[in-house]
C-alpha cells in the first residue's frame, strides 16, 4: 500500500489533537546549523560542494501508484525510452512491453485501470475460505486451518473497526454539519467559533476538538477537507474495497494472476487514475531545481522512470517483482519502493527479483512503514530478508523524522528497528508535486524514502564510478548522529517512551547529502 499519511491520524481528530508541525517549503533540503531545522543539507551542497562538477544522468525507477507525466516540475526530468517510438502500438525495441516511453503499468490494460484494490489479508482470506467455508463445521481437510483461523479472526477485526471508525467519523461530520447550520457559516473563522455558544454537549465538543486543528490551515475549508472529508474518504475505502471479499478488480489486467513467474503484461499508461502519491514521491527526488516553479528536488541530473505497481490497497507481489525486474532491465540505478504490507504470499518471487535488480548494480530505497512498529518484530514487506535465507545488501531501509532537533525528531507514525531500518530521513510536512501541476505537504515514511533515493543518485550522477554497495556504505556512514533521546511510541500504544535513536536504526542518525559527498570524493 502506498505509505503515506498514517491511516489514523486523520481520525485522531475525535479524541486527541495531533503535533503543529512548521509548513516550510523545500526544509528537507535545509541545513541544521544554517537554518534550524533538521533538513539534510542539500541547498548546501550545491553551493560548497557541486558548484562547477560536472554530472552524469542516473534513471531512477520510482514503483508506486503513478506519475502525472504532464506536471510543470516533472516532465523535463522524466525517463524516455527513445528506443521506443511514441504511439505506434509496435514493440519497437523489443523489449516486450509495447510503447513504454516513459515506464510500465503492471496493474491495467487497454481495457482500463486497477484502482481500488484488497488489502492482502482479504486476499488470503477469499482464497482460503474455498477451502474452509465459513467455520461452522470441521472441514474434511485440516491442514492450514488454525493459521486461516487466525487470518479470519484480525480480518474481522480490521473489518469492525474500519466500519466503527466510518460510522464515528461519519457522525461526527454530521453533527458538525448541523452545527454549521445553526452558525448559518459554512466557513468559519478560528474567531467564529471561540465566539459560538455551543447549542448542547455535542457542539461543545466539535468546538473543542476543531480549534486547535484548524490553526494549522488557511480557512476552514482546508482544514474540512484534508481531515475530516480525507477520513471518511480512507475508511470508506476500506470498507467498500480494500476489505471487502467479494471486491476483486483483478479481471482487468487480463493477465494469469495464479502464475507468479508470468512477465509480461499491462499497458504503457504510468499514470493512472491514482497518481497523488507517486508525483509526490517523484517530485522530492528530481523535480526541477531552480526553474521558479513548485519544489527543488533533491538531485539535478535525473531521469524518473515511472512503474506503475501500487493500487489503492495492497500491492501484489507478481506486480512488484515485475517492476523491479522492468527497472534493472531498462537501466534504473537507484528503484525507490514507498509501499509496504505486513503479509506476503510470494516472497519468494519478489526476493529473486531484488537479487536480480542488485546484480546489475542497483540500490533499492525502501520505506519504513508508518504503523509507529518495530519492525524487528512486526513483519513488514518487502525486505531485505530473503526467505531462502541471507539478505539484500544493496538495500536501504528507511524510517521517517521531523524538522526539530529535539525529542520529537522521530516521526510519531514512522516504524523502527534497530536490525530492520538503516537510516532516518525528513518525512513530515514535506511539500512536493501533485497531479495537475499543483503542490502539497504530506508525511509519511513514503516521503523519507525518496529523500535517500534522491541523494542517492546525486552520488551516482557526480560519482558515477561508485557501486550500489559503496553508494549504500556512504549514505550509512555519513549520518549525522543524534546524541539525544527520542520519542517513540510504547509497546501499549498509550504513552510515548524516550529511547536512543541507536535503538531505532543501525546507524542511530538522519542521512546528510552533504556530508555523503564530501565521504564520496574520497573514494578511489
Amino acid at each position: 500500500m502506498n505509505i503515506c499519511k498514517k491511516a489514523a491520524v486523520a481520525a485522531t481528530l475525535l479524541l486527541s489533537v495531533s503535533a503543529v508541525y512548521a509548513q516550510t517549503p523545500n526544509w528537507q533540503n535545509m541545513d541544521l546549523q544554517k537554518d534550524s531545522v533538521f533538513g539534510v543539507s542539500v541547498e548546501k551542497a550545491y553551493t560548497e560542494l557541486l558548484k562547477d562538477k560536472k554530472s552524469k544522468p542516473v534513471i531512477v525507477a520510482v514503483i508506486d501508484g503513478g506519475v502525472d507525466t504532464t506536471h510543470e516540475d516533472l516532465k523535463k526530468v522524466l525517463w524516455v525510452n527513445t528506443k521506443e517510438k511514441a504511439g505506434n502500438g509496435k514493440d519497437d525495441d523489443k523489449n516486450h512491453f509495447t510503447d513504454d516511453i516513459n515506464g510500465w503499468n503492471f496493474i491495467g490494460s487497454t481495457k482500463g485501470n486497477v484502482d481500488y484494490d484488497n488489502l492482502e489479508l482479504t486476499r488470503l482470506v477469499r482464497q482460503q475460505q474455498t477451502k474452509f467455508g465459513s467455520l461452522n463445521s470441521v472441514p474434511a481437510d485440516t491442514a492450514g486451518l488454525y493459521q486461516y483461523k487466525q487470518l479470519r479472526s484480525k480480518y474481522e477485526q480490521q473489518l469492525n473497526e474500519a466500519q466503527q471508525t466510518l460510522a464515528g467519523i461519519s457522525g461526527f461530520v454530521g453533527m458538525l454539519d448541523s452545527m454549521l447550520a445553526h452558525m448559518k457559516n459554512d466557513n468559519p473563522t478560528q474567531a467564529d467559533l471561540q465566539a459560538y455558544n455551543p447549542q448542547n454537549t455535542g457542539e461543545s465538543r466539535i468546538k473543542q476538538v476543531i480549534l486547535e486543528p484548524l490553526q494549522r490551515y488557511p480557512d476552514f475549508k482546508t482544514f474540512r477537507e484534508k481531515e475530516l472529508d480525507a477520513a471518511v474518504k480512507h475508511y470508506k475505502e476500506q470498507v467498500d474495497y480494500q476489505l471487502n471479499l467479494e471486491f476483486d478488480p483483478r479481471a482487468i489486467v487480463g493477465d494469469d494472476y495464479n502464475n507468479a513467474k508470468e512477465r509480461y503484461y499491462g499497458s504503457n499508461d504510468v499514470t493512472g487514475p491514482g497518481a497523488d502519491h507517486g508525483t509526490h514521491v517523484a517530485g522530492i527526488i528530481a523535480a526541477s531545481r531552480n526553474n521558479s516553479l513548485g519544489i527543488n528536488g533533491v538531485a539535478d541530473n535525473v531521469q524518473i522512470m515511472c512503474v506503475r505497481a501500487v493500487p489503492n490497497g495492497d500491492e501484489r507481489d507478481k506486480d512488484i517483482a515485475n517492476a523491479i525486474r522492468y527497472a534493472a532491465d531498462n537501466g534504473a540505478k537507484v528503484i525507490n519502493m514507498s509501499f509496504g504490507k505486513p503479509y506476503s504470499p510470494n516472497k519468494k518471487e519478489v526476493d529473486e527479483a531484488v537479487k536480480y535488480a542488485i546484480s546489475k548494480d542497483i540500490l533499492l530505497i525502501h520505506a519504513a512503514g508508518n504503523d509507529g512498529q518495530n519492525t524487528d518484530s512486526v513483519a513488514n514487506y518487502p525486505n531485505r530478508i530473503y526467505a531462502d535465507g541471507g539478505e539484500a545488501t544493496a538495500w536501504i531501509e528507511v524510517g521517517a523524522s521531523g524538522p526539530d532537533d529535539n525529542e520529537s525528531l522521530v516521526a510519531p507514525f514512522s516504524n523502527y528497528g534497530k536490525r530492520s531500518v538503516d537510516v532516518f530521513a525528513p518525512g513530515v510536512a514535506i511539500y512536493s508535486s501533485t497531479p495537475g501541476s499543483h503542490y502539497d505537504y504530506h508525511d509519511g515514511t513514503s516521503m523519507a524514502a525518496p529523500v535517500v533515493s534522491g541523494i542517492a543518485a546525486l552520488i551516482r550522477s557526480y560519482y558515477p564510478k561508485l557501486t550500489a554497495l559503496q553508494v549504500k556504505e556512504i549514505i550509512t556512514r555519513s549520518v549525522v548522529k543524534v546524541q539525544h533521546p527520542v520519542a517513540v511510541m510504547g509497546d501499549d500504544e498509550q504513552q510515548p517512551k524516550e529511547v536512543q535513536m541507536t535503538d531505532l536504526c543501525r546507524t542511530g542518525g538522519v542521512v546528510n547529502a552533504y556530508k555523503a559527498l564530501q565521504l564520496a570524493a574520497t573514494y578511489k
